[in-house]
């Protein structure tokens, strides 16, 4: 049987030691800084990325990774016999899964599945990693393919943002542009729907918010199996934590992880951003 390989993009962002167990190839997105071009996750660090956003004259802005980046991984994978499996963000939101379809031409006869997870960040890497695993246990191609896209319609993210100017100025504000301004203490509770940023509601005051996550989410978990939980955090390390901590008491997952929001998620998001990402049944 071929081997499978499975890749991503960076915005998933998935914890480095998983990345390596599962052999998960990465397509870096792109940040451009002023003059500079960043690769995200390569060039640059969450951590480096909000220090210097504390302080910076100029704000950076996004880019779709590459043609080239996605010929750069697939090549070696077609040339070893490879069958590949892309699982990349949101079409809605970036034209990367534009970028990984026309390296793929660049490749004709090679098995090369490109897979639109109507999603980011963690709710992106928790298809990712069932499809690896999937991979990992011996099942075939097409058995990780539908994996995948299985996993897709039990996956998402809840999240609380400070500010909608960050989303704004980036374009990826889809519905929540309605909510643009209201009063300053009112905290938008948005969720990744269709692979667009929807508005559910606001509340007065980030605690509260970032509580209201856990109610949002209460009828979708409960009472599910194979409940996996992922806290994502935009240079809000503390609240995310506590919110795991509070999740994981009241839907009993058998997996939890901690994740960092991209440079590229968090230059849309924006600092202070928190979220729980989640997946059942696969």
């Amino acid at each position: 049987m071929p081997k499978i390989a499975i890749v991503t993009d960076s915005t998933a962002y998935i914890p480095s030691n998983l990345v390596r167990e599962y052999d998960i190839k990465v397509a870096a997105q792109v940040l451009v800084w002023g003059d500079e071009t960043l690769r995200d996750g390569v060039d640059i660090t969450p951590d480096e990325f909000y220090a210097r956003l504390k302080t910076a004259s100029v704000m950076p802005t996004t880019s779709q990774a590459t043609i080239a980046e996605f010929r750069e991984i697939f090549e070696p994978l077609v040339a070893g016999g490879c069958s590949i499996l892309a699982v990349l963000i949101s079409a809605k939101l970036s034209g990367t899964i534009q970028s990984a379809e026309q390296a793929k031409a660049l490749f004709p006869g090679a098995t090369i599945e490109i897979v639109d997870s109507e999603s980011t960040a963690m709710a992106m890497g928790f298809q990712v990693l069932a499809a690896a695993r999937a991979a990992a246990a011996g099942r075939s191609f097409q058995e990780a393919v539908a994996v995948a896209r299985e996993c897709r319609a039990r996956t998402g993210v809840v999240l609380v943002v400070d500010t909608l100017e960050f989303l704004h100025r980036g374009g990826r504000i889809g519905g929540a542009a309605r909510l643009l301004g209201t009063a300053l203490n009112l905290k938008p509770v948005l969720e990744l729907t269709e692979g667009r940023l929807e508005p559910l509601e606001k509340v007065r005051t980030k605690s509260k918010a970032v509580a209201r996550i856990l109610e949002i989410l209460a009828p979708r978990l409960e009472g599910q199996s194979m409940v996996r939980l992922s806290a994502i955090h935009a240079a809000a390390p503390d609240e995310a934590r506590a919110l795991l901590d509070e999740a994981t008491a009241r839907f009993h997952p058998i997996e939890t992880l901690m994740a960092d929001a991209s440079p590229v998620v968090g230059n849309h998001a924006g600092p202070g951003t928190v979220g729980l990402a989640y997946s059942f049944g696969v």
